[in-house]
């Protein structure tokens, strides 16, 4: 589809890439991996056509389409939601146009015998039925979906895209370009300004209904949900690894310790050539093997190691005072504007507890988070424990650093002790090596006053952390360094992210936020996911959305994606959970009144089991209607199908049965979770 041959990128005269080559098949899931600044942007960039190669080919196949979201982009502020959204589908509205005056001519004309009207007709056919193979007639119901898989609401798509942060316009983007379906999907960073639950949908959509992709992400579940195939760029060159994410990294590590082994071999064959050059170089007798020797030096290549990770740095917060039992009390705590946000808040914090933030975006997660802080009114009564000195990240941090310093001096103000001797390390660890660390605030990215901003707080003795979507701009190396060093911090935490990667391991509660209410689970998070029985987040709303809160829509946990993705990254929960409270007091007589009777418990597996039956019975029917659309799909790209007007009719009818079959698949498992729950 795609052949990159001996691609050569060059920044005044500093090679970027070298001889670069490999090649993108259709279907390919391929994740673009490599340390900051090793050139995964530029790749997507040359791939998509906006940026030229200093040497090397980039072949296209004719009439490939290619979706390129990067991780900036001028956004237009002119339309409504809906209307930006439909602008994916600019393509089917000239084609109605174009039909509706064909049309108009075809009922002014009464020519009905001659060639030119027969010529018409046979245009018009032909035209309507690839109308209706490109969804035509049902493009507004994949459109709605897509955007409320997203995140959006109903209500959202007659807003103005002006009233939205540059966040939300980045999902309109992206939503215009899954609606495109190109034949290749080039995604910068694209969960950068999602919340859980719309990750894990994009995550269910690229997996099960886009062409090719490649992506540049440093969420390792995302990539490892997507992907089947890892593209590495280090040392210059490209290594291409046929599997994903997390085999990729034991590959790796194989690899460079066979680097290793055959490096330092070579440097003893080079160290006992240049004796024996040393030893016999002023001996007669000897001077035909010293030439010899030294020609075989010249011809030694110098083998390569993979560039190494930094992320074994070690940093740990500074000591601090030790705090009071409860650092964080909330009693009936309550947030309203136009609408109740939250109400009823209850909870403890204990120190020493790391906590986690979660649920979709508006639920209130930075809205509780700024109540602790004191930057905004609230209801209730949230108490602050003793001795508690609280180090707080949030994305406005980053504008309060002053730009009229560097940024090795914003790190030296605040480090203190030995620390001080590892400066430099630290900043390369968080990507700003070498001269980065040289440069003015003041001309630095929001992404790295972001990064800047995240070392001070590292280094500054709190024992109260609260960090809200602290990943958002670092890379897996970056994201490493952090978490262990949350993981050894003595005080307490309370993390507002949606990387479950960062998540798992670092977090033993979660407070689930959703429909104006705030839930207590103990465990991690892929604990906390198993016992909900669900594959990802986006189904809290629906859970819970008692309110009219936004949720987004979700797939079921019964769905085979979900299934594979609870097995291999949930842990064992117990069901047991002696520690939690009960919200209401024991009453034997309720409890009693409460409990199903036999019968009734056999009456609800029945439903249930029926219900399931007619989930696997709709993923069938998709699967049957998948396998007819991808025969179509092969005979249209041949000549003789393109020409064949019967299949673009065949093309549309399936792809309509398959639409209705997708409805009918969500609400069967809807209401197979419904039961469930």
């Amino acid at each position: 589809m795609i052949s990159i041959d001996k691609l050569g990128v060059e920044f005044s005269a500093t090679p970027l890439f070298l001889d670069a080559s490999f090649v993108v098949n259709p279907k390919d899931r391929i994740a673009l991996v490599g340390k900051n600044g090793a050139g995964k942007s530029t790749m997507l960039k040359i791939i998509a056509g906006l940026q030229e190669p200093t040497y090397g080919q980039v072949s296209r196949q004719k009439d490939i389409t290619i979706g390129y979201l990067p991780q900036v982009m001028v956004l237009s502020d002119s339309r409504t939601v809906m209307e930006e959204a439909e602008t994916a589908f600019a393509h089917i509205s000239e084609m109605q146009e174009r039909l509706d005056k064909m049309n108009e001519e075809i009922a002014r004309r009464t020519d009905y015998e001659s060639e030119s009207y027969m010529a018409l007709i046979e245009k018009f056919t032909h035209e309507n039925d690839r109308f209706t193979m490109m969804g035509g007639t049902n493009y507004h119901a994949e459109l709605e979906r897509t955007l409320q898989g997203l995140g959006f609401q109903r209500t959202d798509f007659d807003r103005p895209t002006a009233e939205f942060s540059g966040g939300w316009r980045m999902r309109i983007e992206l939503a215009k370009l899954l609606l495109q379906k190109p034949d290749l999907l080039l995604l910068d960073e694209p969960t950068n300004h999602l919340d859980i639950g719309s990750i894990q949908w994009l995550e269910q959509f690229l997996a099960t209904r886009a062409n090719a992709v490649m992506l540049v992400s440093h969420d390792r579940a995302f990539i490892n949900n997507v992907t089947n195939r890892t593209i590495e760029i280090t040392c210059h060159r490209i290594n291409d690894y046929k599997v994903k994410y997390d085999e990729y990294v034991k590959l790796r590590d194989e690899r460079r310790e066979q680097q290793l082994r055959a490096y330092e071999n070579q440097q003893k064959e080079i160290a006992e050539i240049k004796q024996f050059i040393e030893t016999f170089r002023y001996k007669p007798t000897k001077s035909n093997q010293v030439q010899s020797r030294i020609k075989m030096l010249e011809k030694i290549v110098p083998i390569e190691v993979d560039e190494v990770d930094t992320s074994s740095l070690h940093l740990k917060f500074p000591p601090c005072l030790r705090s009071g039992d409860y650092p964080i009390i909330c009693e009936d705590v309550k947030k309203e504007y136009a609408h109740v946000v939250f109400a009823d808040v209850n909870l403890t914090i204990k120190r020493g507890e790391k906590v986690a933030f979660v649920g979709n975006n508006g639920e209130g997660k930075s809205t509780l988070v700024k109540c602790i802080m004191g930057e905004i009114p609230y209801e209730g009564n949230l108490k602050i424990g003793h001795n508690v000195q609280i180090g707080y990240f949030a994305q406005n941090q980053a504008q309060l650093l002053d730009g009229n310093i560097t940024v090795f001096d914003t790190i030296d103000r605040v480090a203190k002790g030995d620390i001080r001797l590892k400066i430099r390390d630290i900043l390369g660890a968080f990507m700003f090596g070498g001269e980065a660390s040289d440069k003015y605030v003041k001309v630095l990215s929001g992404g790295e006053r972001s990064r800047l901003a995240m070392i001070r707080l590292l280094l500054e003795p709190v024992n109260l952390l609260i960090l809200d979507e602290p990943t958002n701009h670092l890379d897996m190396q970056s994201k490493d360094v952090l978490k262990q060093a949350i993981r050894e911090f003595d005080g307490t935490a309370i993390i507002v992210s949606h990387d479950r990667d960062f998540l798992d391991g670092l977090v033993d509660k979660v407070y689930e936020f959703g429909g104006g209410k705030v839930r207590e689970h103990l465990g991690g998070i892929y604990d906390f996911l198993q016992k909900k029985q669900i594959e990802s987040l986006n189904e809290l709303g629906k859970n819970l959305n008692s309110a009219g809160s936004p949720s987004a829509p979700s797939q079921p946990s019964n769905s085979p994606t979900s299934n594979s993705l609870l097995k291999s990254q949930t842990s064992t929960f117990s069901s047991a959970e002696p520690n939690l409270k009960p919200q209401t007091p024991p009453d034997l007589g309720t409890k009693v009144q409460s409990l199903l009777s036999y019968a009734e418990l056999k009456e609800r597996n029945k439903v249930i089991k029926k219900a399931e039956k007619a989930v696997e019975q709709a993923e069938q029917k998709i699967e049957k209607l998948e396998k007819k659309i991808a025969a179509i799909e092969t005979k249209l790209a041949t000549p003789e199908g393109a020409s064949d007007t019967t299949l673009f009719t065949q093309y549309g009818e399936l792809k309509t049965q398959l639409s209705a079959a997708e409805d009918e698949w969500t609400e069967a498992s809807e209401k197979l979770e419904e039961l469930k729950n």
